[in-house]
């Protein structure tokens, strides 16, 4: 029998009957988010680029008795986008959840920056969130519920260790979220981003290799320490659950008080 504790939070958190669709969900903060939803009950359909990785997480989430299916593309290329999206429909139906957490740290100085970092990184952690947006977003509406997650980045709001065109396009980023919110939320479709501070994953490994570095990025926090993977699951699961309805347009801080220190 279900306590009434249970159906309350059940009714703010659960996500039983909902789809959702998270890019670079096979590592990383993206599999944080992935894992978080899945085990929310949600089908969860991970989109990137590396197939073990792909397979290591299906096999994850499936371990759990979660349901999950995965999609390999290169979110760098537009027509690759717009297959992965047509094809990630195939396994449990149009998404109710889209999660963008893929993205690529290219951070040359300002002055080195050529057209083929700058081209990569828009296409990457700009236009892929756009295209799957006007993909999904619309149906969402349509139906009256839809939440759109995006990982922004510290870069979006200041500059430091070398921002260049990733601060550029996270800074995009959080201007799409808004625009999309805006355009859909009177129809029950939510959009918001997701803010990290400095977090050791793999998309962080060349400058979690500079231990000053990561001491001095854990000293700018209030928890004293720099940010995992994980921290950013209940987050994930409350942004796309029912309970976060009137939560849309904003940037959430997940960065252990580093951007109000």
């Amino acid at each position: 029998m279900t306590s009434p504790q249970s159906a309350y939070l059940s009714s703010l958190f659960s996500l039983d009957g909902k789809v959702a669709l998270v890019t670079g969900g096979s590592s990383g903060i993206g599999r944080a988010i992935a894992t978080a939803l899945a085990r929310a009950g949600a089908s969860v359909v991970v989109i990137a680029r590396r197939e073990s990785e792909l397979d290591d997480t299906v096999a994850e989430l499936e371990s759990h008795g979660c349901r999950a299916a995965r999609v390999s593309a290169d979110l760098g290329d537009a027509d690759a986008v717009r297959a992965a999206a047509e094809d990630a429909v195939k396994p449990f139906g149009e998404p109710d959840i889209l999660v963008n957490s893929a993205g690529v740290n290219l951070r040359p100085p300002m002055g080195e920056i050529g057209d083929d970092v700058w081209d990569v990184t828009m296409a990457v952690n700009l236009r892929a969130p756009f295209l799957l947006g006007e993909r999904f977003g619309p149906g969402m509406a349509g139906r009256g519920y839809g939440r759109i997650i995006h990982v922004s980045s510290q870069q979006a709001h200041r500059a430091f260790v070398q921002s260049g065109v990733y601060g550029v396009s996270k800074g995009g980023l959080e201007s799409l979220a808004r625009s999309q919110a805006e355009a859909w939320s009177v129809r029950g479709v939510t959009s918001n981003t997701l803010v990290p501070g400095f977090v050791l994953t793999p998309l962080n490994a060349r400058l979690a290799s500079d231990t000053e570095k990561v001491a001095a990025l854990a000293a700018r926090t209030m928890a004293g320490r720099n940010g995992l993977a994980d921290d950013f699951a209940s987050a994930a699961v409350f942004l796309a659950g029912p309970g976060s309805a009137y939560v849309t347009g904003q940037a959430l801080f997940v960065d252990g008080g580093l951007s109000a220190h």
